[in-house]
């Protein structure tokens, strides 16, 4: 069994989209924070579930896809890291760099 540990990067990308979401309505954005903590549970028993996210051609970098967000998380040995929400519409490139991101 893997730990899957969510990133400050990716708890702020989520915090501001149920923000942004409960600009319209506060249920659908409390309902949406908490499936999408829900999603990446089944990671800690089957870690490469996600799809290999496509601009970084990288195995350990996999995405989880939720509605029209991608829960991006990175795999390494048995810990699985959330580094990112994004909505599936941006460009993921000029958002997410891998060699930034602050996992250890």
């Amino acid at each position: 069994m893997v730990k899957v540990i969510w990133t400050e990067p990716a708890l702020k990308d989520l915090h501001d989209i149920i923000i942004r979401i409960a600009e319209d309505s506060p249920v659908y954005a409390e309902r949406f924070g908490i499936r999408v903590v829900e999603a990446p549970r089944r990671l800690e028993q089957f870690s490469y579930c996600g799809r290999i996210v496509p601009e970084f051609r990288d195995e350990k970098i996999r995405e989880l896809i939720y509605g029209a967000y991608r829960i991006i998380y990175l795999i390494r040995s048995d810990i699985c890291y959330i580094t990112a929400v994004i909505h599936g519409s941006r460009d993921i490139l000029r958002h997410l760099k891998p060699g930034e991101w602050d996992v250890t």
